[in-house]
């Protein structure tokens, strides 16, 4: 249900999570997005909790990660060996996990508790960067197979109430994501059509509407400009619905720079 406060503590992030481990292992292409993440947290009041939506975790009804100590899931292929060396030993949190879940019912969205997965690299990667301590309780929600994107605002309506609380929920994704026009070279190149989509992006999301208006251009996205090359499929958008969804107020624009040679946006509210 959508809860509507001008007490919220919680802070909903949606920011691009970069490829596989190349923002640890130093990649250049990266280093704006390396620096937006380290700076971030001094921005932010230390959480009492960090929940994911993650890009690379789809299930046929949304799922929590209840791990007491999350093991690593490295779901990334052909890095070299120190990749799979990464460690982030963050505690897990499985009463977070069950109220989650309490919330989603509660709006009658079918939820379920994971509690052998571990973190994937929409967590592990960006939470290293800008938590290196991993001393805060973290878990993963989900996105929901077949990935309709009003059913994953209705997610962020059914999570608002957790705006009350000193949570900091992140939107793992990647506001640009068609890998075959990547520049793995990490050369910036013009590309009207990212633009394109970017600033409709920032006009979504931050631009002077109703939340209804942002919510419904959202929902109907591949009618934005460039949209479906930008996104050839949407997972690494939907992480961004999510967190809107529990918004009821403007974003700000955090980061609007190059990773792996495309122009990115990141959004804070």
């Amino acid at each position: 249900m959508k809860q509507n406060s001008t007490e919220n503590k919680a802070r909903m992030v949606y920011f691009s999570h970069g490829g596989g481990p190349l923002p640890i292992l130093g990649d250049l292409s990266h280093r704006a997005m390396v620096d937006f993440m380290r700076q971030l947290p001094a921005r932010l009041e230390k959480p009492d909790a960090i929940l994911v939506i993650s890009a690379h975790w789809e299930e046929s009804a949304a799922t929590l990660l209840g791990a007491h100590t999350p093991p690593m899931l490295y779901d990334y292929y052909g890095f070299p060996d120190e990749a799979y060396d990464i460690t982030y030993p963050a505690p897990g949190s499985p009463a977070l996990a069950e109220r989650i879940a309490k919330l989603l019912h509660q709006d009658k969205i079918p939820a379920r508790i994971d509690a052998e997965r571990g973190f994937d690299h929409g967590l592990f990667i960006p939470l290293k960067l800008m938590y290196p301590l991993a001393d805060i309780p973290s878990l993963q929600l989900s996105l929901v197979r077949g990935l309709n994107p009003a059913a994953h605002i209705a997610l962020g309506h059914a999570l608002s109430e957790l705006t009350r609380e000193n949570i900091l929920v992140i939107g793992s994704g990647f506001s640009f994501h068609n890998m075959g026009a990547f520049s793995w070279e990490g050369i910036d190149r013009p590309d009207p059509a990212n633009d394109a989509f970017q600033n409709w992006l920032i006009e979504t999301c931050a631009g002077p509407m109703p939340q209804s208006g942002r919510e419904q251009r959202l929902t109907q996205w591949e009618k934005a400009p460039s949209a479906r090359y930008c996104h050839p499929r949407e997972e690494h958008l939907l992480p961004l619905h999510v967190c809107l969804g529990m918004a009821d107020k403007p974003a700000e624009v955090i980061f609007d720079d190059h990773i792996l040679g495309k122009r990115a946006v990141a959004f804070l509210w």
